[in-house]
């Protein structure tokens, strides 16, 4: 890294995951751009903002799209005094959201940042509410806005009958924020030639629930990990709280009993078949208005992963079954049966997976709406930081479970599934796909549980009833949740709480590259696209 940055490095820093270097505000986009070419640190994963006594810092979490295990980052100072650094969007797109939630949340300024406007709060809001002198009671006057065409004066050139040009003028259309459509309450600021999308611009904010402020105020051991089930709330509540596990286990060195590590596998992969069901149930519904089979069937399946997930956990969505250390309990009793179960509900998907195939594959009409519309090429899929089935939809062979190994999955039998096209079609048929996976490897892990020797059925390692890892230490984990890329920063300050916690969401850097898909396209394949990325809001806004 030192040799990649020559004089832009100025100093090291120690993460527990990734090596760090420090750069001065001045060279960020430069330092980042040449870790980039240089040592093929192709994906901005994350980028987290945090305030320290005597500073600001800013925090590019650079991975490599090959080999994730290569990774590092590039720590930004600035004075508390003036808060101003160069934005590092020029390099990665997808850097452009991070930072402006960065100074949404922080007022940390970008310089040379494309738009840097609020994003998660009211342009009129009243300074920025993770610093620690924000004051709470202040009292806040949102007002209502006209929302403005951004391309009025634009223009858009055609030919009359006789030949001469004449000018077309665009309209400006609000999709949401409850639209049918939107997967959540989702603004998506359009603007229209005729038919044709000319601009989009996705507002989003209006379900923000200061996830990450409630977590930096809870204890490590117990207060935090109830949090991870509301992020992602279709049914991936066990993929989010791995997310914190993985993190927390990693900054406080504790180890997790194999047994567990099993048990984490098989209830991450019910709940990804739970939540590509529903996704692919809905998509039916939004792109034919199909809800009488698809629909329904989507929803019969999904729930069948839910019961099994409740015999589990003993609850449907709200789960909080890990714990730090391992689970929270056993397998359900009598053994036999929960395990006769699970394989009884297994063997109903190869036929059910076949009448997917026939009804949406198939499907004149599904066919029209998603092949070629949505179109997301790999290049421009990496540059947006997108991950999971948006990303591998595109062609993009990446996937945690494989790349940077955790839980039971380097000892299971599994493929990755990518599509080549990058289109609406794509992506679906990479959920499809992996519901057939993620079936190989929780029928692989009843296989093991099955045969597990009593006598070493441990499903918590020896936790210290109280947390407290070494002060400044810092970490960033991630794993693959149902939409990509789900990963948690944490630095501690010594105390039983974290000083920093950042939630990096898959969909909130899949939604940012929604102009690329939909720009140019046809307000129905505007739709489409939005809900081929299977968003969740209140992931993206946290």
């Amino acid at each position: 890294m030192e040799a990649a940055l020559g004089e832009l490095a100025v100093g090291r820093d120690d993460h527990v995951n990734a090596p760090a270097v420090v750069v001065r505000p001045d060279t960020v986009a430069e330092a980042v751009a040449a870790l980039r070419d240089d040592l093929g640190l192709d994906h901005c994963a994350c980028v987290t903002a945090q305030e320290y006594a005597d500073r600001f810092e800013t925090i590019y979490h650079l991975r490599d799209y090959d080999d994730p295990q290569r990774e590092a980052s590039v720590v930004v100072p600035t004075t508390r005094e003036s808060p101003r650094t160069e934005s590092a969007a020029s390099a990665f797109r997808t850097c452009d959201w991070h930072e402006r939630e960065a100074y949404d949340l922080l007022g940390i300024e970008y310089d040379d940042h494309p738009d840097l406007r609020r994003i998660l709060l009211p342009e009129t809001w009243q300074g920025h509410p993770l610093r620690e002198d924000f004051d709470q009671d202040r009292p806040q006057v949102v007002t209502l806005e006209a929302h403005a065409n951004p391309i009025a004066d634009d223009a858009r050139g055609g030919t009359d009958s006789g030949g001469g040009e004449v000018g077309r003028e665009t309209m400006f259309l609000n999709i949401g924020p409850h639209h049918p459509s939107t997967h959540g309450v989702l603004h998506v600021e359009t603007v229209l030639d005729g038919e044709t999308v000319v601009d989009v611009d996705p507002d989003i904010g209006y379900i923000h629930r200061c996830e990450e402020q409630m977590c930096q105020s809870g204890t490590y051991r117990h207060q935090i990990m109830p949090y991870p089930d509301r992020w992602d709330w279709a049914s991936a509540g066990l993929l989010n709280e791995w997310a914190y596990a993985r993190a927390i286990e990693d900054l406080a060195e504790i180890d997790v009993p194999e047994y567990a590590q099993v048990i984490r596998t098989m209830g991450a992969e019910l709940c990804r078949i739970a939540s590509h069901m529903l996704a692919v149930a809905t998509y039916a519904l939004d792109v034919f208005g199909e809800f009488t089979a698809v629909f329904q069937y989507g929803i019969r399946d999904r729930e069948k992963a839910l019961g099994l997930l409740e015999e589990l956990t003993g609850q449907r969505m709200m789960f909080n079954y890990f714990r730090v250390g391992g689970v929270a309990w056993d397998l359900p009793q009598p053994r036999e049966a929960f395990f006769d179960q699970v394989r009884d509900e297994l063997d109903t998907l190869p036929a059910a997976m076949r009448e997917y195939y026939d009804l949406l594959a198939s499907n004149e009409i599904f066919q029209t709406r998603t092949m070629g519309t949505g179109v997301l090429d790999a290049e421009t899929a990496k540059t947006y930081g997108c991950t999971g089935p948006v990303a591998r939809g595109s062609g993009v062979d990446y996937d945690l479970r494989r790349d940077d190994p955790y839980g039971y999955y380097d000892e299971l039998d599994w493929d990755v599934v990518t599509e080549p096209d990058g289109d609406n079609l794509a992506r679906v048929l990479c959920r499809m796909q992996e519901v057939e996976q993620s079936a190989r490897i929780v029928r692989q892990c009843v296989d093991v549980l099955e045969d597990w020797p009593d006598d070493e059925r441990v499903v918590q390692s020896n936790v210290p009833r109280t947390l407290k890892p070494e002060r400044d230490r810092e970490v960033y984990r991630a794993v693959e949740g149902a939409k990509g890329e789900l990963g948690i920063y944490l630095r501690s300050d010594g105390t039983d709480k974290p000083a920093r916690f950042k939630i990096r969401s898959p969909c909130f850097s899949n939604l940012q590259a929604l102009p690329e898909m939909a720009e140019g396209e046809y307000v129905p394949d505007l739709v489409a696209t939005l809900g081929s990325l299977d968003t969740i809001m209140g992931e993206v806004d946290r």
